[in-house]
């Protein structure tokens, strides 16, 4: 059966699809051309399925409403499911020609007619698709039929977009992230990143905006996930979000902005300062640290400010934070790369994710393709394989580097080991050390970067460190001993067999584990200046 489904879908003519990264995730671009559809509403069905589910079994299930199946099916195509959805798309076209399929969504709105995709569809909508889908349907329904195959998508007013959150059902609220929007758009430039081509931020009526989340939030919503580009870029509409979840504390609120990493005025400092742990999770975008590097791909960033802003959200706030960087910009070498990193793992943010460039279809990171010996994957994602700066073979240490930091550092599993490994004059390259050894030279990791258990880690940490780093064996277990019993864990790694009795399998737990990272940082917190005592005791910190 689909992930998701509408009720009273038997009689649906219109199907809006789309193929998520993970159950967790509710599409809020079909909930939106849902809550568009006017009088073709009730005989509109809603259906999201995974994309691991197989595809024959993804057609059935969608030939299956109505008697006759469905009229018209429309998809949102993103680059994590356009390979899936077109291989779906091929077989309902197969199977049954007269369906009429339309596309729309990121992927397929620029480059548009290159796509196999694309030649396989009857329609695609290009950009905005709130207005422009339902008159669409509206004409391959009711006439008259539509001439054109790529249709431009019309852009209202947001005043003129019923909103979508009344479409969350109670499952959503229970199991399931709720993205919601304040704005949409950005001011920004930045090449990499589709946003880069919106004039400017629209912003929804906030008293509208603030009366849905109230809804929501009465229905029992407690995870809430904003997907605004520039959440703090005017500071007094965000200071009245702030303050709507301020007023509305509970233990299992959980909240996710992103925001600018050097705009964070004193007023909204005092709004932030006022919350307690576990509830804000702000995703921050540093992406380079390299001044060439910002100002070749059309990036205004203030560096200073940057890092005067998050040492206060790291050391007077209570907010998580996710920083971002990018590695494969163009004119980014490995050496400058790992410069900023240091820079950003100095002021200590709670996890630093790790990306790689993609060149996303129209933006305009490909004009420096050339110059910069940008080579890209032909296939979605599109990732950088390499350039002028950084040859194939860093470009894959890097991976591999990105893939284990996010297992070891990211998963806030290892604190106390992560003190250990990352003593030394450069952060970055410390770990790419042990990144290259994991990969190389450990017994349980060698030649890998998934299926990779924490009781893995931990074996492949105490070698590291003994056998390798030379650390004191017995400081070094207990570090990983205090870790592992943190984590929660229940299994018994190798070297700690002797020191871990044997204790039975936690119960599941029927509660959302949405915000289960951050969780885990907190409680391995609690770990840190136990940690510290040991290395102090030992001379490890000399």
């Amino acid at each position: 059966m689909a992930d998701f489904t509408t009720p009273d879908c038997t009689t649906s003519d219109i199907i809006l699809c789309t193929l998520n990264a993970k159950y967790i995730h509710a599409s809020l671009g079909l909930r939106y051309l849902l809550a568009n559809m006017g009088d073709l509403q009730p005989k509109t069905t809603l259906c999201e399925f995974t994309i691991n589910r197989k595809t024959e079994e993804l057609a059935a299930e969608l030939l299956a409403f109505n008697l006759d199946g469905p009229k018209i099916i429309g998809f949102g195509i993103y680059i994590w499911n356009v390979v899936q959805t077109c291989a779906l798309v091929k077989l309902l076209k197969t199977q049954r020609p007269d369906i009429k399929i339309i596309l729309g969504g990121p992927e397929v709105s620029h480059e548009t007619l290159e796509q196999e995709i694309v030649h396989l569809s009857d329609h695609v909508i290009t950009g905005w698709g709130d207005v422009s889908f339902p008159k669409l349907c509206q004409a391959l329904i009711h006439g008259p039929k539509p001439l054109m195959k790529v249709i431009s998508g019309e852009q209202p007013p947001l005043a003129d977009i019923k909103l979508p959150y009344d479409l969350y059902t109670d499952e959503d609220l229970a199991h399931r992230l709720l993205y919601v929007e304040a704005s949409r758009g950005c001011p920004f430039k930045c090449e990499f990143c589709l946003s880069s081509l919106d004039k400017t931020a629209w912003a929804f009526d906030l008293e509208l905006f603030l009366g849905e989340l109230e809804t929501l939030y009465k229905r029992g919503a407690r995870n809430f996930k904003f997907v605004d580009r520039t959440f703090n870029l005017k500071i007094d509409a965000s200071v009245r979000i702030l303050q709507f979840f301020l007023d509305r504390l509970s233990s299992d609120l959980f909240v996710h902005f992103e925001v600018i990493p050097d705009h964070l005025p004193d007023k909204l400092k005092d709004m932030i300062a006022q919350f307690p742990p576990g509830v804000l999770q702000f995703e921050v975008g540093i992406q380079s640290f390299n001044v060439d590097v910002q100002q070749r791909i059309s990036r205004r960033q203030d560096n200073d400010k940057t890092v005067a802003n998050l040492g206060w959200l790291v050391n007077e706030s209570n907010a998580h934070l996710h920083t971002d960087l990018i590695f494969g910009l163009p004119g980014e070498s490995l050496q400058s790369f790992g410069e900023g990193f240091d820079r950003l793992f100095a002021i200590k943010p709670h996890e630093i994710q790790l990306g790689i460039l993609k060149r996303l279809r129209g933006t305009p990171i490909a004009r420096h393709t050339a110059e910069h010996g940008m080579v890209y994957d032909a296939l979605p994602p599109y990732q950088i394989q390499q350039t002028n700066a950084v040859s194939a073979l860093d470009m894959q240490r890097f991976a591999r580097l990105a893939r284990y930091w996010d297992l070891v550092a990211n998963s806030g599993r290892f604190s106390g080991a992560m003190t250990l490994l990352l003593k030394a004059e450069s952060p970055f390259w410390a770990f790419m050390d042990f990144s290259d050894w994991l990969w190389e030279s450990s017994p349980k990791t060698q030649g890998k970067t998934s299926g990779i258990t924490p009781e893995n880690l931990i074996d492949a940490l105490h070698a590291y460190l003994i056998d390798i780093r030379k650390l004191d064996a017995e400081s070094v277990t207990q570090t990983l001993l205090a870790d592992y019993i943190a984590s929660g864990a229940r299994a018994r790694p190798d070297v700690l067999r002797s020191l871990i009795p044997k204790l039975p399998l936690p119960q599941a737990k029927a509660e959302k584990q949405l915000s289960q990272r951050q969780t885990q940082h907190r409680k391995q917190a609690e770990v840190n200046s136990e940690t510290m005592k040991i290395t102090e005791t030992s001379g490890l910190n000399a």
